[in-house]
């Protein structure tokens, strides 16, 4: 007998979909098709649609950034991304220069992760390696981690690689199958003047700076046969450098991830009076770059959110560049606002392709045997509220969208269901460690 039967639902399935039912039987999904097979449980889906749980590869929960720390934690965080229907998030270990660093920062991030509503996994992330880079690798497989996140530019801050390591990390990724990702900005491009404000933002972290360096590495990458991951992709002009010089190794040794701010916003949301609340790194970009970022979308690998959130006083306290809390929520909006946006085409890139990259096995839509990750979204139109996390806006309020997110289930239990939350044990994710 299963343990719930969704029952007249329209599932997202080999890319349409179809009527059928689904069946669950403990964490996994064990029927799919048009019998009514005995359940413990029966729920009536009233023809909505059925989706797989959303993948966020890109969060960042209680992060200091140096003046305060972003809002939402392991536990609000993971709360505001079940009204996203979100059911699996990626955050990162703290920069790590060697293997036993590495360890140190993997036991500090798992302690913080307990209370995670939905299941978790950590990018190992590197700065100013100061030991093997082999052992470091070989420690992170070790540890079931198959990401280690580099950064290209914040040497003031100490946490810049520099490219001779950025290359041995390529050339290991080849031998080892394991992404290199990069947050990638030229670091001599970037100004520190300390009279900018947070209107310079988009002039001191230039579209420029993040080309150039993109274009850097992917060269390196070709070069290497390595693999490399671009986070948080922000102007078109990049994407579209990309794609049209290294098109051809997209999706096979350069991975590229966007952000729902960017296909949204513009820069010029900073020149409004509350424009310090749309403040991130690398920030908006301008409207052409915009329209750029939307024509190339389907070059696109990923969609994270870079979710790190703070309240509006964090904000606004802090108008100088210098201290200023670069980041925003995002995670509960994330998927409805790109699904009105671009559709179907979305949802790979929020679910399939993710698991496929970060080699979560079973993650990867609704199938059988696959954990019962679940999202039922009605054609309900809505106005986008404050977010169920601990911050106090989101960049979101207000916008217009046409579909809800009324339930949402992680691992056969509903966390979500006719907007009332209920409290989950998250699970630590290991990689499947195989190839690529």
């Amino acid at each position: 007998m299963l343990d719930l039967l969704l029952v007249n639902g329209f599932a997202y399935i080999d890319e349409r979909y179809q009527k059928v039912n689904i069946g669950i039987s403990g964490e996994r999904i064990s029927y799919i098709g048009k019998l009514t097979p005995e359940a413990k449980r029966v729920i009536d889906v009233h023809h909505n649609r059925i989706l797989p749980g959303f993948i966020d590869p890109h969060v960042h929960f209680a992060l200091y950034c140096g003046t305060v720390t972003s809002r939402d934690d392991f536990v609000s965080g993971s709360r505001s991304a079940i009204y996203g229907g979100v059911t699996t998030i990626v955050d990162f270990l703290d920069p790590s220069r060697n293997a036993k660093e590495l360890v140190e920062t993997y036991n500090k991030r798992l302690a913080e992760a307990k209370g995670c509503n939905v299941d978790y996994h950590f990018h190992a992330c590197i700065k100013e390696p100061n030991g093997d880079l082999e052992e470091y690798v070989l420690k992170m497989k070790d540890l079931g981690i198959n990401t280690v996140k580099l950064f290209t530019t914040y040497s003031e801050t100490h946490r810049r690689t520099y490219d001779e390591d950025i290359k041995k990390l390529l050339k290991l990724s080849r031998k080892y199958k394991f992404l290199v990702c990069a947050h990638i900005e030229k670091d001599d491009m970037i100004m520190h003047d300390k009279v900018l404000t947070y209107k310079n933002l988009p002039d001191a972290r230039s579209s420029a700076a993040e080309t150039i360096e993109a274009m850097k590495l992917c060269e390196m990458a070709v070069k290497t046969k390595g693999k490399l991951y671009m986070v948080h992709c922000s102007s078109g002009h990049t994407l579209e450098s990309i794609v049209t010089t290294y098109g051809k190794y997209i999706g096979k040794n350069i991975f590229i991830e966007s952000c729902p701010q960017y296909f949204i916003f513009n820069k010029e949301v900073l020149k409004k009076d509350n424009g310090y609340l749309y403040t991130f790194a690398p920030p908006l970009r301008s409207e052409v770059e915009r329209r750029k970022m939307c024509k190339y979308f389907d070059y696109l690998s990923s969609i994270g959110t870079d979710h790190c959130s703070f309240n509006k006083a964090d904000k606004e306290s802090h108008p100088l560049l210098e201290g200023h809390p670069l980041g925003v929520g995002g995670i509960e909006t994330s998927f409805l606002a790109m699904y009105e946006m671009f559709g179907e085409k979305v949802i790979a890139k929020m679910c399939q392709n993710t698991a496929k990259i970060q080699r979560f096995k079973y993650k990867n839509g609704i199938k059988l045997k696959n954990y019962a990750d679940l999202v039922i979204m009605s054609s309900d139109p809505q106005v986008v509220n404050k977010p169920h996390g601990d911050a106090d806006y989101s960049i979101y309020e207000g916008m217009h969208l046409s579909n809800k997110i009324v339930s949402t289930i992680a691992r056969g239990k509903f966390v979500l269901k006719d907007d009332k939350f209920y409290p989950h044990a998250g699970k630590l994710l290991k990689c499947e460690m195989r190839r690529l």
